[in-house]
């Protein structure tokens, strides 16, 4: 599918600075543009490949101007916030990727299931008893969905997904492939002759609008109640999600990190990859967390930034850091001294 620079321009509400006529049919990074490509300059440490780019159509911002002579074949789509309106255009883009409304052969659908307008539902996936479709949502090949599933309108459920039963997915979620949404909770207790005996986890998974969940991530099922993910959560690849738990509003959680059962995270938090969080605490609203930390205890005070195992705010971890990295000239010191003083 090609689109002018004008039309680009027009779904921007850009100006055009060149050949509006000109065409693109893909898009391309500036550092590696190619004829007919469309590509982006918003970070200005990548202007120098603007000036050698290939693509015939990069969007910038208004304020822009050359430092030199720009290559003849680029067209130039001025708008206030280039990486804004990139993204925007790479959504429009992949909504006309989008998969067709259909059933198509092979899929299971059970009969007591009410599935919306406007579907698509893959090859070989599998909707349960009385689960519940919304309109405009995509169900790829090799998707289960339980009984008594809700998923709400405009959702997309990549390749293998897997919604286990009773589970709810609000609207306009996005779950990428190997997801498992309502996997059994870590609960066991031990019995009299020290075996684990497991313990049946009844609840469900609650993801609220909005919600994207990354690819081979876990989110387990509740042993009693619910599991919840609020409005505009984003969890990355490959993090867990233990039973009981709940992340508020607008919070992020970055691949690999880890939050133990019952914890209860604010709005607004940041998560770092492979952040490991303790269960049965409390993280307030605004915390930010850096990458490979532990969490043990609460954090109460909001907007708290923490680094470090365990967790502590991230200057004092940085003056510590300077301390620690003094330790061997600090303790050959010493045994200088000691030498000294027989």
């Amino acid at each position: 599918m090609e689109f002018s620079a004008e039309q680009i321009a027009g779904i921007l509400d850009g100006e055009v600075q060149g050949d509006e006529h000109v065409k693109v049919s893909g898009l391309s990074k500036i550092e590696e543009g190619q004829p007919n490509t469309l590509t982006f300059l918003s970070n200005m440490k990548y202007e120098p490949h603007i000036y050698e780019t290939k693509a015939s159509i990069a969007i910038v911002a208004k304020s822009f101007n050359p430092s030199k002579e720009l290559p003849s074949s680029l067209t130039l789509v001025k708008v206030e916030d280039p990486y804004s309106c990139f993204a925007k255009l790479l959504e429009v883009y992949d909504q006309m990727n989008q998969k067709k409304p259909q059933i198509e052969r092979n899929a299971f659908v059970s009969e007591s299931a009410k599935i919306g307008q406007d579907c698509y539902i893959g090859a070989n996936a599998y909707i349960g008893e009385n689960a519940v479709i919304g309109d405009n949502v995509k169900i790829y090949p090799n998707t289960y969905v339980g009984d008594n599933v809700k998923i709400g309108d405009s959702t997309t459920l990549h390749p293998n997904v897997s919604i286990y039963h009773d589970c709810v997915v609000g609207k306009s979620c996005l779950v990428h492939a190997g997801a498992v949404i309502g996997s059994d909770g870590f609960g066991f207790a031990p019995n009299e002759k020290g075996e684990f005996q497991k313990v049946p986890q009844i609840g469900n998974v609650i993801l609220e609008d909005h919600v994207d969940v990354g690819a081979n991530a876990t989110i387990d099922r509740a042993t009693l109640g619910s599991t919840i993910l609020r409005r505009g959560v984003k969890i990355d690849n490959l993090v867990q999600v233990a039973h009981n738990v709940e992340i508020g509003l607008n919070s992020a959680m970055a691949a690999q990190a880890g939050v133990a059962g019952s914890t209860k995270i604010g709005q607004n938090v940041l998560i770092g990859g492979q952040v490991g969080i303790s269960g049965h605490i409390k993280i307030a609203d605004r915390t930010q967390i850096v990458a490979q930390s532990g969490i043990p205890g609460s954090v109460k005070k909001p907007d708290t930034v923490l680094m470090g195992s365990p967790g502590i705010p991230m200057d004092d971890f940085k003056r510590s850091f300077v301390g620690f990295r003094r330790l061997p000239s600090i303790l050959k010191r010493l045994q200088e001294i000691e030498e000294k003083l027989k």
